[in-house]
């Protein structure tokens, strides 16, 4: 019996974390998890919560547009001098700001403070990540493991934020919950979750203060800026991840939420319940990332695992009821995450070590901008029908987006992927 207890653990161990991963490779991971957990419940709360305040579908689109695109233009910075500054400083930075913005929303009322607000902070409406963090980390963990490991690890990485981001979808009903048994005001209550948003990030911090100096990377004597050899593969790249990202912000987690409050009548309770199954079953899909990209290779992993789940999205959209309408997404769920590990991986394997930090921030800094556009057209079809137009819209382009980067990519390949003899 210990014999194989000591089995399965070393087995999960070999799979979770790769041989030369390191130390700061688990707490990046954890750091990953906090911040999940927070956006899950988050991503739910926010557009009921915003309703309650008073604000129409069109407005609540606004003030996610405010929040992708303050995102996207604090990483570019954070891309630009984070050879210069360090990456451990500015994660730090990063959680005195999503601490401000936790407490921010607590506290704040009026539409236009809130937009200020949602502006300048951290604030994640997506079930996935599209905050400063991001691309910190992603150049962070690409330098504590070897470049054939990196998909492996950006596969653990993912799967604890999202599989953290499930548990917090569950647990996004509690405040409504609590408020209705107890005659609460149901926005009062839900603020509580931007006050424990704001105490996660002190976790957070703690934990940055953990990493070594390995995670910096000192610029070598040809190196001449934050993006010089990558350029051109890093732009072009950046340019396909827009358009998919573009059309990613029709469906961000909060908007369809608000399409099943509007379409179905769903409740906070009912929401949470399923964003925890979509979100765990996007989590648990990502396991077979790494197989899938060593078997095919990351790009050709990324769009034969989104061109289906395009399609129950559309399919999810046609639906006259609440139990196929769940059931299409839930299958669309299963699917649609598994390039986010072979993307991730395919950019850091792309260019140099120092390039690494500007080439996250560029080539996520666009997909924050382009989600950033989505929200507020995805809300006014909100406001006009309750039918699935925004869902439509976002399958219709991530399959132009698919097809696209299969053309152009498809014989693009990092050194790792191409056979020994042929190097």
């Amino acid at each position: 019996m210990v014999i194989q207890k000591a089995s399965l653990r070393g087995l999960i161990r070999k799979f979770w974390i790769p041989s030369s991963a390191t130390t700061d490779s688990r707490l990046l991971v954890a750091t990953r998890a906090f911040r999940g957990f927070a956006d899950g419940g988050i991503s739910i709360l926010l557009p009921s919560y915003l309703a309650a305040l008073g604000f129409s579908a069109t407005q609540i689109g606004i003030i996610l547009f405010a929040t992708l695109l303050g995102s996207a233009l604090i990483s570019l910075y954070a891309g630009l001098v984070a050879h210069r500054t360090g990456r451990r400083r500015l994660l730090l930075g990063s959680c005195a700001l999503m601490f401000a913005t936790g407490i921010g929303f607590a506290y704040v009322r009026s539409f236009w403070s809130l937009l200020a607000v949602a502006f300048v902070g951290t604030l994640n409406p997506s079930a996935g990540d599209v905050s400063l963090f991001l691309p910190l980390e992603q150049a962070a963990l690409s330098e504590t493991v070897t470049t054939p490991d990196l998909t492996r690890l950006f596969a653990t990485y993912n799967i604890a934020g999202a599989s953290a981001g499930a548990f917090g979808s569950l647990l996004s009903g509690l405040p409504t919950t609590i408020a209705s048994h107890t005659g609460w005001n149901t926005a009062a209550a839900q603020r509580s979750w931007f006050v424990f948003y704001s105490a996660i990030a002190v976790v957070v911090a703690f934990i940055y203060r953990s990493l070594s100096t390995t995670i910096e990377v000192e610029s070598g004597p040809a190196h001449r800026g934050p993006l010089t050899q990558s350029r051109r593969i890093v732009l072009h790249l950046a340019a396909l991840f827009s358009l998919d990202a573009f059309s990613g912000g029709f469906v961000v987690q909060s908007l369809l939420a608000l399409w099943l409050f509007r379409r179905f009548k769903l409740s906070v309770d009912a929401a949470g319940i399923f964003f925890f199954g979509a979100n765990l079953l996007a989590s648990l899909s990502q396991f077979a990332s790494p197989a899938m990209v060593m078997r095919i290779g990351r790009i050709k992993t990324m769009v034969y695992t989104h061109l289906p789940s395009n399609a129950f999205l559309i399919l999810a959209a046609l639906m006259p009821n609440v139990k196929l309408t769940v059931a299409f997404l839930l299958l669309r769920s299963s699917l649609s995450q598994m390039d986010v590990p072979a993307r991730q991986s395919y950019v850091m394997a792309m260019v140099l070590p120092e390039e690494r930090a500007m080439a996250a921030s560029v080539t996520n800094v666009p997909r924050s901008l382009s989600t950033a556009l989505a929200p507020v057209p995805a809300g006014i079809m909100l406001d006009a029908t309750t039918f699935g137009w925004p869902l439509i819209c976002a399958a219709t382009l991530k399959t132009t987006y698919d097809l696209m980067l299969l053309m152009q990519f498809g014989s693009v390949k990092p050194v790792d992927e191409v056979p020994v003899l042929l190097r």
